[in-house]
């Protein structure tokens, strides 16, 4: 194998084509419906991904999607057959709907191929067994991508609970709201591996246990159907961590007035994200010596309790901010499969995410709140 990683990609829908954008401009950026010899600038600390794949072509079954890739200057296969048959492919990108993953990475692996699969990687635990299996049979590397790893508010929110900014972090809130339900394609529905537990939840819940260390001792969750019966439009879910910690995560489809983004506490301060545009801030404590206050009004009665702090006993700061790599999930497939790195998205992490995402759908079957580990 060249030092080059050459990749092909089968399903170039919205995912699919901003990865070909995204591997043959270099820049790492998925965009959507663009013109495919534009990408992103890159950014002091991003890898040039040019200097470590190219892309090969794509395949679609849809001919609309052939002719754009066919219009940015992208090979085309006729075929997913005529990937696999490509000796010079040596991965392949699965961007389809849900239900076909596991066909299709079976497909490529015993082919000859490396993997690397849009998420949820499958549509329970037991197939993702299965193709690991695959796997170990055929000494193939499987990479599950799940990318929002890299984005800067997950980044800077780990960043403080690992340095104990906020001191002994005891709450963590992640969620995601819009207002526009599910989008009108496989998405809402189910035999596709519709829903937002399987389409947003994937990313949040797996951000939020490589944050918080440790076993999951309770899950609770419950899904809502406000725009669609046949998969949920939303969930919240709670988690007990076996440290104490707990945490909130929460999707919604029909929230007009969206919540924090992040919202994390701890016994020294307060972080608070927006949204994706906001920078966020945060609220340190200079000291728990003033706890006495003036009772203020609060309605019909008074409230020593809930009385605000003073500015002088906190401070209001700007989160941290930092370089990172935002390539580094492309440029580290790339090392896997040349045997030059071990694979920071590890097939174990994201098998326990796809069975936390089955104890959701249990407790909210059942409910009540459900043991994990």
């Amino acid at each position: 194998m060249s030092k080059i990683v050459n990749v092909a990609i089968v399903g170039c829908g919205g995912m699919g084509g901003g990865h070909a954008v995204a591997i043959a401009t270099g820049s790492g950026q998925a965009l959507w419906m663009t013109d495919g010899s534009k990408g992103r600038e890159l950014a002091p600390g991003d890898t040039d991904l040019k200097t470590k794949m190219a892309l090969s072509g794509t395949f679609d079954v849809k001919e609309e999607r052939q002719e754009w890739a066919r219009r940015q200057g992208f090979n085309t296969y006729n075929s997913f057959e005529e990937i696999l048959e490509d000796p010079q492919v040596d991965v392949v990108l699965v961007a389809t709907p849900n239900d076909s993953h596991k066909d299709l990475s079976i497909r490529a692996m015993r082919a000859g191929k490396h993997v690397l699969c849009e998420k949820p990687v499958m549509m329970n635990s037991k197939d993702f067994e299965d193709v690991l299996e695959v796997a170990k049979e055929t000494g193939k590397v499987f990479y599950p991508r799940q990318n929002r790893r890299w984005d800067k508010d997950y980044l800077t929110m780990k960043k403080l609970f690992e340095e104990k900014t906020l001191g002994e972090v005891f709450h963590i809130e992640s969620r995601y709201h819009g207002s526009r339900g599910i989008p009108g394609d496989w998405r809402g529905i189910k035999e596709k591996g519709g829903g937002m537990m399987f389409d947003w939840g994937v990313h949040l819940l797996d951000r939020m246990v490589m944050m918080i260390p440790g076993k999951i001792k309770t899950v609770y969750a419950r899904m809502t159907h406000v725009t669609n019966d046949e998969v949920d439009d939303g969930f919240i879910m709670n988690m007990t961590f076996e440290s104490g910690i707990t945490a909130t995560v929460e999707v919604g489809t029909c929230n007009f007035i969206g919540l924090p983004h992040w919202y994390m506490t701890g016994t020294k301060g307060t972080a608070i994200i927006q949204d994706f545009q906001d920078k966020g801030h945060m609220v340190l404590l200079r000291s728990w010596e003033d706890k006495d206050a003036t009772p203020i009004l609060m309605g019909e009665g008074l409230s020593k309790t809930m009385a605000p702090r003073s500015s002088d006993t906190m401070d209001d700061m700007p989160l941290p901010d930092f370089t990172y790599d935002r390539n580094e999930l492309y440029s580290n497939v790339c090392d896997v499969v040349l045997g030059q790195g071990e694979q920071i998205v590890k097939n174990e992490e994201a098998l326990r995410i796809l069975k936390l995402m089955e104890a959701a759908l249990e407790s909210d079957r059942r409910g009540t709140s459900v043991e994990f580990e």
